[in-house]
């Protein structure tokens, strides 16, 4: 039953561009021209949104938004008055939106409407903007951005009139009026998408990464040794990481600690350049300062904190002595967080294999650290305390066998 047949209305956006490059529809989004916020309600829509009348259809749950239009009235990303009078049209709520491939819509008899050459741009793989009101949402920068990481497999890129408009956005201050929420939900978006590292080299190239996350705009044109990092480059080396990691994990979680894993080599003195001894501790404090400008969940946090201070570590496994082995697997606090110890190996494999040429190289360590896992979680407690053994004297013991077990699984590897 088409409860809306009195008014127009169109399938918009996403699901238009997804149907044309023939993907799979996630979420449909409608806009409904000549009707009024009552008008909805009556019908029996569901009413959410607060700057401009967004309704949930009651049977679908799918959105129904009403044609506007936007007026800037401030700054940053909520600054704007709307207007959604019924006399809106169709093209003009679709020019308010950020780009061509978007601004489409769908009519009830299939008929695509399309103003603003979106379609032309999807053939073409271009991200173009649609008006010069592209440049009154700083939000849109980080936008375009993802959706460069999104379609980078279909060789999509940023028109370079656009790139201009988002250069002005990255050095006007308007994106420090973004709060941290809107940021880190980009972000964490964008460490989603089929290739992640294309979302940082746009921001990059527009010079929008400087105000986003500095500390990782600083590690380009630093250089590493070229018998471990043939890339050189470690701002390259660390996209190379993070493009690893989602494609052969695609765990948040992994890829996000994987970006920030090498943050100290940017503090490294360029005295010392292509070395960077002690960068893990370096940057530790630099892990803590991004993840709370960011606002990142706790876990994320303390995980990329772990892989920055602790991955050459992983990466030295088979030579460290068993003791020095316990000692990761307790700044894990692996037998009390199990599920960090994969995480943590899994981010260590993006490293040592995010390098140019050395993707498939061998890299053994996560197997081995879980071996040692289990064979030191298996020390068990209770015959101890009926030996007597009590308080730091229990503890000691604890240790010791954990260390002889993992020390019997070193000797069966060797």
């Amino acid at each position: 039953m088409n409860l809306l047949e009195q008014f127009e209305t169109y399938l918009v956006g996403g699901a238009v561009r997804d149907e044309l490059l023939g993907l799979t529809i996630a979420d449909r989004d409608w806009v409904v021209v000549g009707a009024t916020p009552e008008a909805m309600l009556e019908l029996g829509f569901e009413q959410i949104g607060k700057e401009f009348p967004c309704f949930l259809h009651p049977v679908t749950k799918e959105e129904y938004a009403l044609a506007r239009t936007e007026r800037k009235s401030g700054s940053g990303h909520t600054g704007f008055v709307c207007d959604f009078s019924p006399d809106i049209t169709l093209e003009e709520d679709l020019i308010r939106r950020d780009l061509s491939i978007n601004a489409m819509a769908k009519a009830s008899d299939g008929t695509i409407i399309d103003p603003y050459g979106g379609r032309q741009d999807l053939q073409h793989g271009i991200l173009r903007h649609v008006s010069d009101a592209f440049i009154e949402d700083p939000l849109r920068v980080l936008r375009v951005a993802r959706f460069a990481a999104r379609f980078a497999p279909h060789q999509f890129k940023v028109n370079q009139s656009t790139l201009e408009l988002m250069q002005q956005l990255a050095t006007n201050g308007e994106l420090e009026t973004l709060t941290a929420e809107r940021v880190w939900k980009e972000v964490s978006r964008a460490l989603t998408e089929p290739v992640p590292s294309e979302f940082f080299q746009v921001l990059k190239s527009c010079h929008a990464l400087a105000a986003i996350m500095p500390e990782l705009d600083e590690l380009s044109g630093v250089p590493q040794p070229a018998e471990h990092h043939p890339e050189i480059d470690t701002f390259g080396h660390v996209m190379l990481c993070i493009d690893y990691a989602k494609q052969t994990f695609d765990e948040l979680i992994v890829t996000f600690a994987t970006l920030l894993h090498d943050l100290g080599k940017g503090k490294t003195p360029e005295e010392e350049w292509p070395r960077h001894i002690k960068h893990e501790f370096r940057g530790v404090p630099l892990v803590k300062k991004v993840c709370k400008r960011l606002r990142t969940p706790k876990e994320f946090a303390n995980l990329a904190r772990l892989v920055a201070e602790h991955h050459l570590k992983c990466h030295t496994l088979p030579q460290l002595k068993p003791a020095s082995a316990l000692k990761l697997l307790e700044a894990l606090d692996a037998f009390r967080k199990p599920e960090r110890v994969i995480l943590f190996s899994k981010a260590c494999e993006s490293d040592a294999r995010g390098r140019l040429g050395l993707e498939s190289r061998e890299y053994s360590s996560p197997k081995l650290l879980v071996q040692y896992y289990r064979a030191a979680q298996q020390v068990a407690t209770q015959p101890l305390l009926e030996q007597g053994f009590q308080g730091e004297a229990l503890g000691e013991e604890i240790r010791q066998r954990r260390v002889q077990a993992i020390q019997e699984i070193k000797l069966s590897n060797e």
